[in-house]
């Protein structure tokens, strides 16, 4: 085991991890299949989850719970957008919690969420799902050590 621990810049981590929320569920994990390595700032991460990694060397197996700020943001209502009914697709009878792909302007597919079925009008949640919530982070980590870039 290495006395190497994650600094910031220049560093890179091999971990497990699993994402849940405060009543015990669990969004995702790779403590069942290999695990995940990233490089500091490489984006595969948020700030907030990186932060709680700061100092941490190889071995180390904790439990943090990031506040829904530094996960994933507080939802933001301007990410939630009212359609008619004859411009979703027609064969679908939409539902409140049914998942969609749009494409955005730009040729982006952008996930969204129906949160409500209003006679015509369909409301459209394109917030992250788990904007809001408060996230329990639990690593175990296998391995930390400089890029091969610095």
């Amino acid at each position: 085991m290495s006395d190497t621990y994650l600094t910031g810049p220049g560093m890179q981590m091999t971990l497990h991890f699993a994402l849940g929320l405060p009543d015990g569920s669990e969004v995702d994990s790779t403590f069942d299949k290999a695990p995940a390595t990233f490089r500091w700032g490489d984006g595969s991460l948020l700030p907030g989850f990186e932060q709680a990694l700061v100092g941490l060397p190889a071995g180390t197996e904790t439990t943090v719970t990031i506040p829904a700020e530094a996960a994933f943001g507080a939802p933001n209502p301007n990410n939630v957008h009212t359609f008619r009914r004859d411009q979703m697709p027609t064969e679908l009878e939409p539902e409140a919690g049914m998942m969609l792909a749009f494409t955005d302007p730009g040729g982006n597919e952008l996930p969204g969420v129906i949160a409500a079925v209003e006679g015509d009008l369909v409301r459209v949640d394109f917030n992250h799902p788990l904007a809001g919530h408060d996230i329990v982070f639990r690593v175990h980590i296998l391995d930390v050590r400089p890029t091969m870039e610095s």
